[in-house]
């Protein structure tokens, strides 16, 4: 039996994978994720910080001290690193079927 998963936020999934390179505090984090998306994904504050509280509430990310202690630091948790590569895994399942439908001749 397939174990079903519950795939996250786009901006969500986006702060994780900011996160998989390095701690980052939260200026970072927006930079990031509008470097990663090609600029399609421009975090406001209050977007961001209600995300990364909704990814604290579920341990998929932790803060971490830092001696600059006007910025928060955030780090992927092991949780974290195993639910983006869950969804990573999902979306490649989900981007080689939906290449074989598109592909000619497929039938699509």
């Amino acid at each position: 039996m397939k174990r079903s998963m519950k795939l996250l936020p786009q901006i969500s999934l986006s702060i994780l994978v900011a996160l998989s390179l390095k701690p980052r505090h939260g200026y970072e984090i927006m930079k990031q994720v509008e470097e990663d998306s090609d600029g399609r994904i421009r975090l406001a504050p209050g977007a961001l910080y209600s995300a990364i509280k909704n990814l604290l509430d579920a341990k998929l990310i932790e803060e971490v001290p830092q001696a600059d202690e006007r910025r928060r630091y955030y780090i992927l948790t092991d949780s974290g690193v195993c639910q983006l590569q869950a969804e990573l895994e999902y979306f490649d399942i989900t981007l080689q079927l939906a290449r074989r439908r598109l592909a000619p001749g497929s039938g699509a």
